[in-house]
């Protein structure tokens, strides 16, 4: 006597896969763009913030210098970050290790203010591309510009040794 065995085979049918990978195709439309907007977003959200630390390390300096009781320019304002930071007439941040109290900027005095008014964990810069920095440093009309490297939009943070200002352009 034979006796024939039945197995019934189970798995997914041909529309049930067809439904997930839709639905997956469907989510992913959704959800792909609102990622690359969170990156973007974290792009600018950094910018900001370096932006602010820079503002407040100007504004530290000056106040430093002002209660030194400073009212001419100064090299190694004692009293802040390393004591290194030299100071205008006006008591903005001008170097660090040049001893220059001139406000006209260049890239070395620039490298030298971030440097020392962002001391640790302060983004990379440098005037080479070919550093890949963070940020990359020029000079316009005597002022720092530090360009946003990481998102290609070019954004920027200037710096005014003349008057303190900073300035944070996103595109």
């Amino acid at each position: 006597m034979q006796t024939q065995s039945t197995h019934k085979q189970s798995g997914f049918t041909l529309i049930e896969l067809v439904v997930v990978i839709a639905i997956l195709a469907i989510l992913a439309a959704f959800a792909l763009p609102r990622f690359a907007q969170l990156s973007e977003q974290a792009h600018q959200s950094s910018i900001r913030a370096t932006s602010g630390a820079l503002a407040a390390g100007v504004a530290l300096a000056k106040t430093q210098w002002v209660s030194n009781g400073f009212t001419t320019a100064q090299t190694d304002v004692q009293g802040f970050g390393n004591d290194l930071v030299d100071v205008s007439a006006e008591g903005w941040a001008t170097s660090v290790a040049s001893d220059d109290t001139s406000s006209a900027m260049t890239n070395t005095k620039c490298l030298e203010v971030w440097a020392g008014l962002l001391q640790s964990n302060a983004p990379t810069v440098s005037a080479a591309a070919g550093d890949n920095p963070d940020y990359l440093i020029s000079t316009t009309s005597g002022d720092c510009v530090f360009t946003y490297r990481q998102d290609g939009q070019g954004s920027f943070i200037e710096y005014d040794a003349d008057t303190g200002e900073i300035t944070t352009t996103i595109n």
